[in-house]
C-alpha cells in the first residue's frame, strides 16, 4: 500500500488508503529525519509543542496533511496521532495492512470504509480487526462492503459499543446484524440505511429493533429498501426521535405512519419521498404538533385535504417543500391553509405545484417571516404573481423561479419590491432575457441576479430545492439530472457518465445528439456538414 497521490481530487473520487508507516524500516526514502532538518537552516517548528503542531495539521486539507507527514519523523508521528477522521478504500487487500495502519492512526474516532461495487470488499475478519484497534469509534460509514455478514457486524458492535452515528449503503448483512448493532450501541443517535440487500421482504421477514439504542436515537434515514417497514418497531420504539427520513421504500406506509405519529409526538423533521402514502397517513402526521420541517416529494396520493389537516395542527412549521409531480392534487386550498395556520414559515419550495395569486398573496400576508421562496415548474406563476411577491413579501431574502411563464415585466417588479432581497435566480424561464437581468442588476446594485436561460427540462426535486434556498441544501433525494438512483444499477458510475445519461431524459434525441456534436470542436462539425 503506497502513499496516495498528493494532488487534490474531486469528492466523487475513490478514497485513497493512507500508508501505514509505523517504524523506521517502513518509512519511505523521501522522509527527512529530524537530525537532517538543521542542514538547510534552523527548524523553528522544533520549538512548537506537539499539541500546537497538531492544531496546525487539523486546519490543513487532506492533501496538505499527507504532504506534511513526509517532512520528518516527528511530523509523521504527530500527524498520525492527531488524525481523528479517516476514509479508506475498503477492498479486500486492505486486510493485511490494518495492523500497521491503525498503529499509526490510533486516535481515529470517525471511520469511512468505501469499496467500489465492482471490487471485492473487506470481510468480517477485517471489520473485527478494526473494532479491536479502534474501540473508541463514534462514527462508522460502510459503503458497498458486501462481504461483511451478520456475524461480523455482531462482533464489531460488541467491541465498538460507543458508536453514535452509523451509516451503511449497498451492504449485504441483514436484520440480525442490524439488531446486534442496536442492542450493543446504547448511545447510537443517528442511523442511516440505504439498499441493505440482506433485509428480506415477505411474511417471514425479521423485524428490526427497537433494541437498547432506541432510547438515544434521534435521526433515522431509510432509502431504497424493499422492506423498509421491517424497521417499524425501531421507529415506533424511538421515543426521542427528532428526524425521520423515508425515501423510495416500497409498501403502503399509511398504517405505520398512524402508529408512528401516535407514539412519537416530539418529531421535528419529516421527509417523505416516493412513498405509498395517502391523506390518511398525512393526516396522522398532524399529531406531531411540534413538526418544523416537512418534505413531501412526489407522493401523488396526497391532496389538499391531507395538507390542510397538517396545517391546522402543526402550526410551528418553518420549512415546507412540496413536489406535487404536476398532479394538481395540491393547489391553492392547501397552500392557503398553510398560510393561515403556519405564521412561522421561513422557507417554501413548490415544485410541480400550480399556485395562483390568491394563495401567494395569503402566504405573503400571513407568513411575515418568509425568507426563502422557490417556485419551479409552475404553469400559473407569471408576471402578476411575481408582482404580488414583490409587493407583499417584505422579509424575502432569496427567490428562485424555474421553468415558469415569467417575463422581463415580472423582473421589473422586483426592482422596487422585497426590500430585504439579496439573491434572485431565474432558470429556464423563456420570457426572461439577459437585458432584463442586466436592468435589474443596474437598478439594485446590491442584488445578486442569476439568470440561466437554458431550455426547460423535467423538474428534479433535489436540484430545485438547492437552488431555492441558495444555502447548499444537501442533495438527499438521490437524483442527478433526472436519473433516479433507486431504479438505476449504475449509481456508482462517475458523475460525468450520469450527466450524459441525463441528457437523454426530458429532451429529444435530435437535440441531445446536436449538443454532443457541438462539444467535439471543428472536426466534428465538419463531419456533420459532410453528412
Amino acid at each position: 500500500m503506497g502513499q496516495s497521490s498528493s494532488r487534490s481530487r474531486p469528492r466523487s473520487a475513490k478514497p485513497a488508503v493512507i500508508s501505514p508507516w509505523t517504524s523506521d524500516s517502513d518509512e519511505p526514502d523521501d522522509i527527512i529525519s529530524d537530525t537532517d532538518d538543521t542542514i538547510s537552516g534552523n527548524d523553528y517548528t522544533l520549538n512548537l509543542p506537539d499539541e500546537c503542531l497538531a492544531c496546525i495539521f487539523q486546519s490543513l486539507s487532506s492533501g496538505d496533511r499527507k504532504r506534511s507527514a513526509l517532512v520528518c519523523r516527528r511530523w509523521l508521528r504527530i500527524e498520525g496521532q492527531s488524525r481523528h477522521r479517516l476514509s479508506l478504500n475498503a477492498q479486500s487487500e486492505l486486510t493485511s495492512d490494518i495492523p500497521k495502519l491503525f498503529s499509526r492512526f490510533e486516535t481515529v474516532t470517525k471511520l469511512a470504509l468505501k469499496c467500489d461495487r465492482r471490487s471485492v470488499s473487506i470481510g468480517d475478519d477485517a471489520l473485527i480487526l478494526i473494532s479491536l484497534k479502534c474501540r473508541n469509534l463514534t462514527r462508522l460509514k460502510l459503503r458497498a462492503c458486501r462481504a461483511i455478514t451478520d456475524d461480523g457486524m455482531a462482533v464489531f458492535a460488541r467491541n465498538c459499543n460507543s458508536l453514535r452515528k452509523f451509516s451503511c449503503g449497498f451492504c449485504s448483512f441483514g436484520a440480525k446484524g442490524m439488531n446486534a448493532l442496536l442492542d450493543s450501541c446504547e448511545s447510537l443517535e443517528e442511523l442511516s440505511v440505504k439498499r441493505l440487500s440482506g433485509v428480506t421482504d415477505g411474511v417471514g421477514a425479521e423485524p428490526i429493533g427497537p433494541g437498547k439504542a432506541s432510547g438515544a436515537l434521534k435521526v433515522i434515514c431509510l432509502k431504497d429498501l424493499k422492506n423498509g417497514q421491517c424497521f417499524g418497531p425501531l421507529i415506533i420504539g424511538s421515543k426521542n426521535l427528532r428526524s425521520l427520513k423515508l425515501f423510495r421504500c416500497s409498501s403502503d406506509w399509511d398504517n405505520l405512519l398512524v402508529v408512528i405519529a401516535n407514539r412519537i409526538t416530539g418529531l421535528l423533521e419529516l421527509h417523505l419521498e416516493r412513498l405509498q402514502v395517502s391523506d390518511l397517513g398525512l393526516s396522522a402526521i398532524s399529531n406531531c404538533v411540534n413538526l418544523e420541517i416537512l418534505h413531501l416529494v412526489k407522493i401523488p396520493e396526497c391532496t389538499n385535504a391531507g395538507l390542510m389537516a397538517v396545517a391546522e395542527k402543526c402550526k410551528l412549521i418553518r420549512k415546507l417543500h412540496i413536489d406535487g409531480w404536476k398532479t394538481n392534487r395540491i393547489s391553492d386550498d392547501g397552500l392557503i391553509s398553510i398560510a393561515t395556520h403556519c405564521p412561522n414559515l421561513q422557507e417554501l419550495v413548490l415544485i410541480g405545484v400550480n399556485p395562483t395569486r390568491l394563495s401567494l398573496e395569503k402566504l405573503a400576508t400571513h407568513c411575515q417571516n418568509l425568507e426563502r421562496l422557490a417556485l419551479c415548474g409552475s404553469d400559473t406563476v407569471g408576471d402578476a404573481e411575481i408582482s404580488c411577491i414583490a409587493a407583499k413579501c417584505i422579509a424575502l431574502k432569496k427567490l428562485c423561479i424555474k421553468s415558469c411563464p415569467v417575463s422581463d415585466h415580472g423582473m421589473e417588479a422586483l426592482a422596487g419590491g422585497c426590500p430585504n432581497l439579496v439573491k434572485v435566480k431565474f432558470k429556464r424561464c423563456r420570457g426572461v432575457t439577459s437585458e432584463g437581468a442586466d436592468w435589474l442588476r443596474a437598478s439594485r446594485g446590491s442584488l445578486a441576479v442569476n439568470l440561466d436561460a437554458m431550455e426547460p427540462e423535467i423538474q428534479d426535486a433535489s436540484a430545485s430545492e438547492q437552488e431555492a434556498s441558495g444555502i447548499g441544501i444537501p442533495q438527499t433525494y438521490g437524483q442527478t439530472r433526472g436519473i433516479n438512483i433507486a431504479a438505476s444499477s449504475s449509481s456508482w458510475r462517475p458523475m460525468s457518465f450520469k450527466a450524459r445519461l441525463g441528457l437523454l431524459r426530458g429532451r429529444s434525441l435530435v437535440a441531445s445528439t446536436l449538443r454532443r456534436w457541438s462539444s467535439f470542436g471543428g472536426s466534428s462539425r465538419n463531419n456533420l456538414e459532410r453528412s
